[in-house]
Order: C-alpha cells, then structure tokens, then sequence
C-alpha cells in the first residue's frame, strides 16, 4: 500500500514510478478520474491533461511506443480514428513509456524523429520516468484510457479486436467515443488490451 503524502503530484508519481513500476499495477478503474500529467511532447512543448479535456467530450490517451509491431500496425489506424473525429471534440493523446534504456528506439530523439516522419496530428508524450503509466495500470502497447469531459475513465482497453485489419470484428475505441458523444451508456467499458508489454526499467 503506498502511503499518503503531501508532496506535490509530479513528485510523487515519480517516486511511484521509481520504487513501485512494473506490469502489476492496477488499472485505472471505471469511473475513476484519470491521474494529471505534465509531460514533454515531440514537438518541443509540455502538454498537460487539462489542457485536452478543457475543450474537448472525449479524450482518448494511448499508451504506445515507437518499437512494439502491435504499435506500428495500430499507427495507421490512429492516424485514421483521428481523421474521422477531426471535426468533433475528441482529443488523442499518446503517450510513449518505455524505457530507452531497454529499447533504445524509444527515446525521446527517435519520438520526435517518428512523430515529424508520419506527420502526427495528436500529441506525442514521452512518460520518460514511467509515472503516468505506473499511475494508469498502463500495461501494453496500445492500451487506451478513454476519458469524459470531467476526466472520468469511461473506457479502457484494446482500440479494436484483432491487429490484422480485414479479421476486426469490433471497433471498440470508436463504439465507445461515439457512445459518449452521444450521451449514451457505453455497454463495453472493458476490454482486454493486447500487445507488447511496457518495457519497464530495470531495477537498480
């Protein structure tokens, strides 16, 4: 049980992420707000929760990275989700966790190396302590955390059933976005994320 602290938020996810982050942190419950952050983006700028829910009925934060074959093949499909709700008050965040020390490839200069390649039209975090995925229960790459207005998680899981386009069966994430523009209950609040797992760092 971690204990109660009067440390300053950003402080006491790290101290969090330092001593308790590994793939057996719960995840962010139904209904439960999701954890602030503050965390630099690939293109040069802090960008902070509020910031996305303050203009926006949905927001979506996608834990990723740059490496997992699961995050490529989902690259896409983002970037097309994305399009789709262009018009519409839904943001998308994501959000890289992986440790450069165990994948290099996921560092913060080959992020913004991708970002600028594929021409990202959300933002790219990079959750370079493990705080935020620590505080998520984020534990593969994709794992969506879908958020209301008000921040509440009313949504978790996969982006859709299967990886290989032509076999999806369920578009979970955009059933959900649409459910929740809409005002209405969406029936499948959880779903199980799959994928490669966060590469944690290595205890010291």
């Amino acid at each position: 049980m971690r204990r109660r602290t009067t440390l300053a938020l950003p402080l006491v996810l790290a101290l969090a992420a330092t001593a308790f982050a590994g793939p057996n942190d719960p995840e962010l419950a139904i209904g439960t707000k999701g954890p602030g952050f503050e965390l630099m983006g690939t293109d040069g700028k802090k960008h902070a929760l509020p910031e996305f829910l303050s203009k926006t009925k949905a927001t979506a934060v996608v834990f990723t990275c740059n490496t997992c074959p699961y995050s490529k093949a989902y690259e896409p499909v983002l970037l097309e989700i994305a399009a789709q709700y262009a018009k519409q008050p839904v943001s998308f965040v994501l959000i890289n966790s992986n440790s450069a020390e165990v994948q290099p490839l996921d560092s913060f200069d080959e992020m913004v190396k991708l970002a600028k390649e594929k021409k990202y039209p959300f933002v790219y975090l990079h959750d370079e302590t493990q705080a935020i995925a620590t505080a998520y229960g984020a534990q593969r790459t994709p794992h969506v955390f879908l958020l209301d207005a008000e921040g509440v998680c009313r949504y978790r899981g996969r982006i859709d059933d299967n990886a290989k386009r032509d076999e999806v069966q369920t578009h979970d994430l955009t059933t959900a976005i649409d459910a929740l523009l809409a005002g209405k209950e969406i029936t499948t609040a959880e779903t199980k994320a799959f994928g490669c797992t966060i590469k944690w760092r290595k205890a010291s």
